[in-house]
């Protein structure tokens, strides 16, 4: 029972933790766009760039909700697939040339969050 309460600890701790990280991500650009770019690169799509940082504003605020409602195992689903998402779509255009070689340090960060969601909750299983 312990176990499972410290489970649940992390689980509800790291889908706070990457859901606050997915909040400020798509805040960045929407509030601040001109730093971003000079971080990202210049944007040619201002839509595309405000539809992805409004999608991961509400992924994080999703995984904080659920996370703070003690499901913290919603969070980790939508952690991971938005996780794998990214981390798939910079290791494909980094190389191609169509995004900034900054995409790693995203990619990187990305890893990591699969790597933790998969480390910290491993042996129970979603239902």
């Amino acid at each position: 029972m312990r176990a499972l309460r410290r489970y649940d600890r992390r689980g509800r701790a790291l889908g706070r933790a990457h859901g606050l990280f997915n909040l400020v991500s798509g805040l960045w650009p929407m509030v601040n766009a001109r730093s971003f770019e000079a971080v990202f690169g210049r944007k040619t799509d201002r839509w595309l760039q405000r539809t992805t940082a409004g999608l991961l504003m509400g992924i994080g605020w999703t995984q904080m909700s659920a996370a703070d409602a003690g499901d913290w195992r919603d969070a980790r689903r939508i952690g991971m697939a938005t996780a794998a998402t990214l981390l798939a779509i910079d290791l494909v255009y980094v190389p191609r040339g169509r995004i900034s070689k900054a995409y790693l340090a995203d990619a990187a960060a990305e890893a990591v969050w699969l790597a933790l969601w998969s480390r910290r909750t491993s042996g129970h299983r979603d239902h």
